[in-house]
């Protein structure tokens, strides 16, 4: 091992890694199965890459070739050197716009591919529901396919050329091999000649069996592509290596078929009562029309998204049914589309006006229609029942003609054995049957079942001439099964295609040939024993288990895409799986324990755990982004509650994770402290000593808080039972930094009708100790809140926020924090946000002031996750702005994050990835809208010379009439000492009492306990 990781190190351009941390990333994939390897190696480039194998060869070490690892039947984890190629061998290398081909490396991810050939009018046509993150290498070595192979087929028709090299070093490109070429090859000698004379001799031995055995469909993924071998398809070597899973060569580049990107499309929907009599009408639609996709979603996945309220506008556009087939068409003009569409119909003896048909030519229509198919694996791993589904049998396919019939035999296995609650969705124009099924693999009853289901399974699709994978390969998951496909005899051509190319069985070992079984190396089964500690969280939607919370992870890898959404924005900026949801999932799993060989060992107090934490800016946005909901910002505060208990925390902690005592001290000289944040020799020694970043400055103190001009406003004591009052809730950050906010909101709230009141005590939400982990406080500063909000509370009082993080606590966090308190149920039911009390309580007849005016709005994290921004767009709406709404995710400040010490870079590395050069780019007659202090601070702090105001703000200012052309709103005129961060307070409290005396810094601290 030493040995090997040094030699990597010494000859390999790239990253090496061997740590627990890494190791323990990488230990799964989207299966049920886990294997921790020996380490990890991410090449800077291809050739980084072959010399990594060459190492991996010197010593004999497996090697295993891995993309986005979104593989469902195990093959992306192995005891093995994993090559991770997507960081940086990711380049589109030669594009042939006459020919209709390129050249690419295998990390290069196929959106990112598709994006860059847009401009061309050119795209790969192969296109699985992980489009955002899969990688062309992962495509190649699965043999990849999605809804759109029912027009473009599966990866392999669109594969013309390989650059591979063995195991052994050698390199070379292959491809389609015509008679003259192979003799040339073959006269020339060497371990190529070896490998093409071995491979004619295999295929020449059994040119009947292969003709016969391998199944005539069009979704037929298991086994090696022999057939590609024979002479009617030109001995193609390229294709016969596609889908063989890294088991026998490494790919480094390869040369694709490109396709038009059609003009137009056009969908239908048609609505069935249900999933069999779908699988029925399949024939018939492929008879009276060529779709380019042909889709099907059942009763079962439509409940579940009801149920989890997710992709509801997509199953808004659905007709009447309990199951539907999505059929869409393309063509040179809209009207060539749409007449595919209405010649099906006519045909169908069915009209666009019946209420089980839903027709769509709008694009944006169409793609929500297909988000909702798109979403099977998420929608259907953790249903609401609690019954965890897994793969295993999740993509079965047989001939499309014969796909009604495999449909109800299917279902009689699953009751069975008691499977009842199986979803069946997929690519029925292909045959393909897509299902999560509720296996029990946690008792030795229940992984016996599951092994005997997927061997009278395997019987029933080979009885209809079908195919053990429909799309997503062999691996572990299928290997055992093949001989009951093929027969021994083709299986056993398999171990000797193996054989030829990888004797010592070093490429991804017990994958394919000479696998492992079914049940073995399950990432839970029946010896898993993990720990089982006491948490801060409820975890209320896990059974109260923070263990079944980090198991929600089943590696869809949403969190690894580029663009789009919030999560994951440290995976957008690093490239690291270690810093993706995925990864800190993974690790946080290897953290539990249960298994002898766990990576990380030292639980709780794990470094490896702590410094893939470290790059979260708990931003959430995986609690709404990720397909099954992980909420990596909740797991990550529980992980620092442990982690430091008992023990001396960061600085940080103590500084921001403190910031709203420190912001109430402040009120004593607020002018004394700006002054003191913004001299150039105290404000570095305080950001040093407060764990802050030493490029970042504080925004300064109001002179005058919020709850002071409030105060001096007079008395205001509405009945609490008014339907009329609504609390304002006094967040840190519009109090005591921008309290213009807070008052802009007080009279937009008057105008609208409300009796505003504001508490006068002290109240916080808790939201920088709950970040920072330090739970136990944040729970006491929540029932101090509670005490203080009771008379509100027990009048059903609406409380509104205007910072979405705070809003975000009351809606999500506390409720999590404290389940089983009844006032923090009702107190979150009772939060609204500043858009949704105005939509939904302000008195009839209310109309917001008119803005006529467009505005960049950027979106913080913690609403896009928790309170959303539908309220937002409407109101906005309604106030005649015109906004477009940033989807360019997080603004990388996020809180406390983009202050601590050694985030600064990362911060605004994120910023500058979307936010900050949207922002820039906007007109100078746009407002800049972000209702987020932190969103605002770093658009202020990131050299976009805008200033962005709280969307209470420009209503306030719509009162007043028209705001004109240069309203200060676009200015950076404000003062210096305003663009320093107020979180750095605590560099002139914390450290001057601790260094001026432990008794009086002691006394301090029983001072804010109390």
């Amino acid at each position: 091992m030493a040995g090997l990781e040094e030699a990597l190190r010494d000859r390999v351009r790239g990253e090496v890694r061997f740590d627990a941390g890494s190791r323990g990333a990488y230990s799964t994939d989207g299966s049920n199965y886990r294997q921790v390897p020996i380490g990890v190696v991410v090449p800077h480039d291809v050739e980084a890459g072959a010399e990594a194998v060459a190492v991996c060869a010197r010593f004999g070490a497996p090697v295993l070739s891995r993309g986005a690892a979104t593989s469902l039947a195990g093959q992306c984890t192995n005891a093995a050197v994993v090559i991770d190629w997507t960081k940086y061998c990711d380049r589109l290398v030669s594009l042939d716009t006459e020919r209709r081909t390129c050249v690419v490396e295998p990390g290069i991810v196929l959106d990112e591919l598709n994006r860059r050939l847009s401009a061309h009018g050119l795209k790969f046509g192969p296109k699985p529901s992980t489009h955002s993150h899969c990688s062309l290498g992962g495509m190649i070595g699965n043999n990849s396919c999605g809804a759109s192979a029912q027009a473009y087929g599966k990866t392999v028709d669109n594969v013309r050329r390989l650059e591979v090299v063995t195991y052994d070093g050698t390199r070379c490109w292959t491809g389609p091999t015509p008679a003259g070429e192979f003799e040339r090859i073959v006269a020339a000698g060497g371990r190529r000649a070896e490998l093409y004379r071995g491979l004619r001799d295999i295929v020449d031995r059994r040119l009947g069996e292969i003709r016969l055995r391998y199944p005539d469909i069009p979704r037929r993924v298991s086994g090696y592509n022999l057939d590609s071998l024979l002479p009617e398809k030109g001995f193609d070597l390229a294709r016969a290596l596609v889908g063989s899973e890294g088991t026998l060569v490494t790919v480094l580049r390869a040369e694709l078929d490109l396709v038009p990107v059609p003009p137009y499309e056009a969908m239908i929907v048609l609505g069935y009562p249900d999933i069999c009599a779908a699988a029925d009408d399949v024939p018939r639609l492929l008879e009276h029309g060529n779709p380019e996709l042909l889709e099907a979603i059942d009763g079962r996945m439509a409940q579940l998204m009801r149920q989890e309220d997710s992709h509801l506008d997509s199953l808004e556009q659905f007709p009447e049914g309990e199951s539907w087939l999505l059929v869409q068409f393309s063509g040179d003009s809209r009207e060539a589309a749409d007449s595919q569409v209405r010649a099906l119909l006519d045909a169908l003896g069915k009209s666009g006006d019946d209420p089980d048909v839903a027709f769509s030519d709008d694009p944006r229509r169409e793609q929500k229609m297909l988000r909702a198919r798109e979403a099977g694996l998420g929608v259907t791993a953790r249903p609401p029942d609690g019954r965890e589904t897994w793969e295993g049998w999740e993509d079965s396919a047989v001939p499309p003609d014969r796909l009604g019939d495999y449909l109800r035999d299917l279902r009689a296995l699953f009751s069975e054995f008691g499977y009842d609650a199986a979803s069946l969705y997929g690519h029925f124009g292909q045959g393909c049957v897509h299902t999560r099924i509720p296996f029990e693999l946690k008792t030795a009853d229940g992984v016996a079942a599951f092994r005997a289901f997927l061997q009278r399974a395997a019987d029933l699709v080979t009885s209809y001439g079908g195919s053990l994978s429909g799309e997503h390969g062999d691996g572990q998951a299928r290997g055992e099964l093949l001989t009951r496909m093929f027969g021994e005899s083709l299986v056993t051509a398999f171990g000797e295609v193996k054989g030829l190319f990888d004797p010592d069985n070093r490429m991804n070992p017990g994958k394919v040939v000479a696998p492992h079984r079914t049940d073995e190396n399950l990432r839970l089964g029946p010896l898993w024993r993990p720990r089982v500690d006491r948490t801060e969280f409820g975890y209320p939607e896990d059974d109260h288990s923070f263990t079944r919370a980090v198991m929600r992870c089943v590696g869809i890898g949403n969190c690894r895409s580029h663009e789009g959404g919030v999560m994951c924005p440290s995976y957008r900026a690093t490239g690291e799986e270690e810093h993706s949801t995925r990864g800190r999932s993974r690790l946080l799993f290897e953290m539990l324990g249960g298994h002898a060989d766990s990576a990380v060992t030292d639980g709780w107090r794990s470094t490896e755990v702590k410094d893939a934490l470290d790059l979260c800016l708990s931003c959430k946005g995986c609690k709404s982004d990720c397909p099954v909901g992980v909420d990596m910002a909740t797991y990550k505060a529980e992980f620092l509650s442990h982690h430091y208990a008992r023990r001396p925390r960061p600085a940080a902690h103590y500084s921001m994770g403190w910031l709203p005592l420190w912001a109430r001290l402040s009120r004593a000289a607020p002018r004394l402290v700006n002054a003191a944040l913004g001299a150039p020799g105290v404000a570095r020694a305080g950001r040093f000593l407060a764990g802050v970043a030493g490029e970042r400055a504080a925004p300064a103190f109001a002179e005058e808080s919020f709850l002071q001009w409030w105060a001096a406003r007079g008395p205001s004591e509405p009945d609490p039972a008014d339907p009329r009052t609504v609390v304002l809730w006094p967040d840190t950050f519009s109090t005591y930094f921008h309290p213009a906010i807070a008052k802009a909101a007080v009279r937009v709230l008057e105008d609208a009708g409300f009796r505003v009141t504001v508490p006068a005590r002290a109240v916080c939400c808790g939201l920088t100790w709950i970040s920072t982990g330090q739970l136990a406080t944040a729970k006491k500063v929540l029932r101090r809140t509670l005490d203080v909000l009771r008379p509100w509370i027990e009048a059903g009082t609406p409380v509104v926020g205007l910072e979405p993080s705070c809003t975000a606590v009351f809606r999500g966090d506390a409720p999590e924090l404290m389940p089983h308190d009844q006032d923090v149920r009702r107190l979150s039911a009772q939060f609204r946000t500043f858009a949704e009390l105005l939509l939904d309580s302000a008195p009839d007849g209310w109309r917001p002031p008119r803005l006529a005016r467009s505005a960049v709005v950027q979106t913080h994290c913690h609403q896009h996750a928790v309170t959303k921004n539908d309220a937002d767009r409407e109101l906005m709406r309604r106030a005649g702005i015109d906004a477009d709404v940033l989807d360019e995710g997080c603004c990388g400040l996020a809180g406390d994050f983009g202050f601590t010490r050694g985030h600064y870079e990362l911060s605004m590395t994120v910023g500058e990835r979307g936010v900050l050069p949207a922002v820039r780019g906007a007109a100078p007659s746009a407002m800049v809208l972000a209702d987020g202090f932190s969103c605002r601070t770093q658009i202020e702090q990131g050299a976009t010379g805008r200033r962005a105001m709280h969307l209470a703000e420009a209503l306030a200012l719509a009162l007043d009439g028209p705001l004109p052309a240069d309203h200060p709103e676009k200015s950076t005129a404000r003062p210096a000492v305003v663009r320093r961060d107020a979180r750095l307070l605590t560099a002139a409290v914390i450290t001057v009492a601790a260094a001026a005396s432990g008794t009086a810094y002691a006394l301090l601290r029983r001072r804010i306990r109390a």
